[in-house]
């Protein structure tokens, strides 16, 4: 008689540059989620390890005397270790941010960490963490199987004319090209708009705004990626709560020769100085700049200038795939701030994108107008569900044994 896999836990890791997120689930078909939290504010004053029960149910908040991630993994695998389910686990799934030419989740192997080592150039923000991670694990845990997740694979679909940079083409031999990130998000939605019964999921036209401290839009054609808005490092495209977005790359040799400014000066600038932050001088988070733009002209002008763009960023994508049929908010400000879709969307009407007030206040899960042509929906992502999803896969964990 089939039985299934007793108990076998999958321990999901997102691991950002200050801030790493888990959730331990039951392995299984719908995974069951056990345990969540994360621990933010990494090299920051005031560091927390914060805890939910599957419930969503805060169980606790800790302090954590960690001046660095190094600490911060130490300190909340000794946490992990010390619950009663982690006995449960079976595997651990990472959030790898660069994958470059890796298209799907793979085990984590002393070849494979040798490579990440290497590209480590292409993502100096996020790769030496996530690395650091996984051989925190694998040194405590050696048989405990690890999957990495890249979350530039989505995008591996997008056509040359998409990936291409137009600088010498020497450049591209060394891995220099437009890839694309937030992809275990959109993995993510599209799942969840085929689960809703859309048919845009697998034969239409679609256009994905996770818009959250990090924010990109993807253009999907047929289930497939086929543009996004970040490029070589997740710092392109739209304005961000701390990244610049698109730049015009004159202005590091101006910056140079008037501030003497160096490129790693530069690199701090637009990837933790600017965004909204930036143009505000006052907040990187969107829930602020709201409650202070009535009265303060500098928060007023970074909202306006982060709707406009991702205005722009839906009109060229509709463009690209001749035309829209399913629009999906999903990140921090797109799941939670009508008043910012509602912007984002005023004057698309010609392009068949028209808001129902009240369900757009209400975050409802669909807040299109019933008259209008394109569906607009507000899906809830979840990357470390897929991070799970994907390990459980690769690892064939929780099927039918006999």
């Amino acid at each position: 008689m089939a039985k299934q896999l007793d108990q076998a836990g999958v321990l999901a890791i997102n691991g950002g540059s200050s801030s790493i997120k888990f959730v331990l689930y039951q392995a299984g078909e719908p995974l069951e989620r056990r345990l969540y939290g994360k621990v933010d504010r990494i090299g920051l004053s005031g560091t927390n390890l914060t805890v939910n029960d599957p419930a969503g149910k805060p169980q606790g908040n800790r302090s954590i005397p960690a001046s660095d991630h190094r600490t911060a993994v130490g300190f909340l695998l000794d946490w992990l270790e010390a619950q009663p389910s982690f006995a449960s686990v079976k595997a651990v799934g990472h959030r790898v941010v660069h994958g470059m030419t890796h298209t799907e989740p793979e085990q984590v192997t002393p070849k494979l960490l040798e490579e990440l080592h290497r590209i480590t150039p292409y993502d100096p923000d996020h790769l030496p963490r996530e690395i650091e991670l996984m051989e925190a694990i694998r040194e405590r845990h050696p048989k405990l199987p690890q999957v990495a997740c890249f979350d530039t694979a989505f995008h591996r679909t997008m056509p040359r004319v998409a990936k291409q940079l137009p600088i010498p083409r020497r450049y591209e031999a060394k891995g220099v090209q437009r890839y694309g990130f937030h992809g275990l998000s959109y993995a993510y939605l599209l799942e969840e708009l085929a689960r809703l019964g859309d048919p845009a999921a697998t034969k239409g036209r679609v256009i994905l705004a996770h818009l959250g401290n990090g924010a990109s839009l993807a253009a999907v054609r047929d289930g497939k990626s086929i543009d996004t808005s970040m490029g070589f490092t997740p710092t392109a495209g739209l304005v961000m709560s701390t990244r610049s977005g698109d730049l015009d790359p004159g202005l590091l040799s101006f910056l140079a020769r008037t501030e003497h400014m160096t490129s790693s000066q530069f690199d701090q600038m637009v990837n933790h100085e600017s965004g909204l932050l930036g143009i505000s001088e006052t907040s990187p988070d969107m829930r602020d700049l709201l409650a202070q733009e009535v009265a303060d002209v500098r928060s007023a002008e970074a909202v306006a200038l982060f709707c406009y763009q991702a205005k722009k960023w839906i009109g060229s994508f509709a463009a690209a795939l001749g035309g829209v049929d399913t629009l999906v908010f999903a990140g921090g400000i797109g799941e939670n701030m009508p008043v910012i879709r509602e912007r984002i969307c005023e004057g698309l009407g010609f392009l068949g994108i028209e808001l129902h007030k009240a369900r757009n206040a209400k975050n409802a899960a669909r807040i299109s107008a019933d008259s209008g042509p394109v569906i607009v929906r507000v899906i809830r992502t979840d990357e470390e569900q897929m991070i799970a999803r994907s390990v459980s896969r690769v690892l064939k964990l929780g099927r039918p044994t006999h």
